[in-house]
This record gives C-alpha cells, sequence and structure tokens, in this order.
C-alpha cells in the first residue's frame, strides 16, 4: 500500500513529503523559536526551513530531469525520512545550506552529459561547491566530483583550467564582502575547519539506531544498484557510476567532519536517496519493500517517543 502510493509522483506525494519535513523541522527547532523569541532568529530559522524544503525540490530535478530513477516520490521520501532521523541535522544551518549548495552543484555536473554550455558548467559547480565550503568546509572534498565530470564528459584541457578559476573567485569576492563588512581580512583559519575523529555520538541511541538502519539499508540497495549498473547500456554506465562516486565522497564529508552528531551524514543522503530509489522503483520484493518501506517511515516518527 505504502510503496503503491509513493510509486507515482503526483502533488500530493510532494505535499506530504515537505509537510513530513517541515513538522520535524519544527519540532527540533520549536524551543528556539518560541523558548525566548527574537524576529531575527525566527527569519533566519524560516530561511533554513526553505532552504531545507528547496533541498528536496532540486534532487526531484535532478532526478526527473536525467532520468536517475522512475517518476516516482521514493527518492525525496527517502531524502526527508534520513534528513528528520536526526534532530542536530535539524537544527544545524551550516549544514542545511551547505547541502543545498553542493545540490545545485551537482545538478551543473550531472548535465554534463547533454554536452552544452560545457565550461559554464563546470564554473558554476565548481562556484556552488566553494560557497558551500564557506558554510561548511569539507564540502570541498566535492570538487572530486567537477574533476570526475570533467573526465567523464568533457576531458579538454581547458576545461580542467576551469576549476581554479572559479575557486579564485570566490575567494576574491569573499575577501571583498568581509573588507566591506567586516573591515577585516577572511584568513584560512575562519575558513577551515579541522577533522574531529570522535565517534562516541554514534553510540548513542539517538544516532545509532538510525544510523544502523541507514547503513543496512544503503548496503542492500548498493548491492541492487550495482545489477542495474551491469544491465545498463555503455552510454548510461558513467552517469551510474558518478552517483556511486558521488556517494562515496559524502561518505568522505561525513567522515572529516568537524563534529559527528549525526548532521554530517546528509551529504550523502541525497545519493543514497536516488540508489534506495531504483531499489523501491523495481517490480521484485514486493512484500519485502512493502515491509521495509515501513520501517523507514516509522524511524523517525519514533525516534522523538523513545529519546
Amino acid at each position: 500500500m505504502l510503496t503503491s502510493f509513493f510509486s507515482k509522483s503526483k502533488p500530493v506525494n510532494v505535499v506530504t513529503v515537505v509537510g513530513l519535513m517541515a513538522t520535524f523541522f519544527l519540532m527540533a527547532n520549536f524551543k528556539d523559536w518560541f523558548g525566548s523569541f527574537e524576529i531575527g532568529e525566527f527569519f533566519e530559522k524560516l530561511s533554513v526551513l526553505f532552504a531545507f524544503i528547496l533541498s528536496v525540490m532540486v534532487l526531484n530535478f535532478i532526478a526527473k530531469k536525467n532520468e536517475l530513477t522512475r517518476r516516482s516520490a521514493y527518492k525525496i521520501l527517502l531524502f526527508a525520512i534520513f534528513s528528520t532521523s536526526f534532530f542536530a541535522l535539524l537544527r544545524d544551518t551550516q549544514v542545511i545550506v551547505a547541502n543545498l549548495c553542493v545540490l545545485f552543484a551537482l545538478r551543473r555536473i550531472i548535465s554534463l552529459k547533454s554536452q552544452k554550455v560545457v565550461r559554464k558548467k563546470i564554473f558554476d559547480a565548481t562556484f556552488w561547491i566553494c560557497i558551500g565550503s564557506l558554510f561548511y568546509f569539507w564540502t570541498i572534498l566535492f570538487l572530486i566530483i567537477v574533476f570526475g565530470g570533467i573526465m567523464i564528459y568533457a576531458a579538454r584541457l581547458k576545461n580542467w583550467l576551469i576549476p581554479p578559476v572559479a575557486f579564485l573567485c570566490v575567494a576574491i569576492l569573499t575577501a571583498t564582502f568581509h573588507l566591506l563588512v567586516y573591515e577585516d581580512i577572511y584568513t584560512l583559519s575562519e575558513w577551515f575547519q579541522a577533522s574531529e575523529f570522535n565517534f562516541d555520538a554514534y553510540r548513542t541511541p539517538r544516532v545509532l539506531i538510525p544510523l544502523s538502519i541507514i547503513l543496512s539499508f544503503m548496503l542492500w540497495t548498493f548491492i541492487h544498484y550495482l545489477g542495474i549498473i551491469q544491465r545498463a547500456s555503455v552510454t548510461a554506465r558513467p552517469l551510474l557510476n558518478l552517483i556511486i562516486f558521488i556517494l562515496f565522497t559524502g561518505v568522505a564529508v561525513a567522515l572529516f567532519a568537524p563534529t559527528k552528531d549525526g548532521s554530517e551524514l546528509i551529504f550523502f543522503f541525497v545519493p543514497l536517496s536516488i540508489i534506495g530509489s531504483s531499489y523501491f522503483d523495481s517490480d521484485r520484493d514486493k512484500i519485502f519493500r512493502e515491509v521495509m518501506l515501513a520501517i523507514l517511515i516509522l524511524m523517525p516518527l519514533c525516534m522523538p517517543l523513545l529519546f
């Protein structure tokens, strides 16, 4: 029944997912908004909520435009489920905004396969990733995806020179903004965030339980996705492999993150949602898919009640 409802991408599905995201975001930030109400903080949180919802819309656009999945609502549902399972993520402005910037970049990288305005897309992708790194430094690792996209779709000498130019543009704009607004120089120490490899927070049930379920889901669907790649045409395989490359990069960002509280996991939720959607779009294991989807939906619903 659940799989039947989300097997099509209709307005009611989108409204349901957006409603889920907005409800959990309000729950996570309720105390901050109304415990000590400040108008400036209210509009800041409202802007972050808009960025959070926009993220799922961009994900939906990328998947549909590039035919990464069927026209179902699974991808946006999975992203919403994964994200709302961690209240630390919903309270973290930096990771939500940085993830949106990465999504804008991925949209341009994936569209390189069309071979249209290639240089502009490379510049835009690098620009967005560099902007994202100002909010969350380790998103800079997604520059690897830019070079991967160049290698796959546009391996010309001039194209390799575009990312450094885009990086320099962001550096100049950032330095200029700080000089004009703060009358100060933006230094490397302000940009860089040292990695922290303390995983003690992962031992707490609030993080351990949803993370265990998500990792089990990732392993199961990843194996299925490898089968899809093997059966795919020669022209389709590079894009499918790129999704896996994005997944591993997202995992790397989470590993190098300065804090380990669950918020850093958002960066591999996008490719995982696409991979997971490909599994739910298949016609195999109907009963198992129904049970798995029910467990995933119950996960964010039960976490606030249990902990």
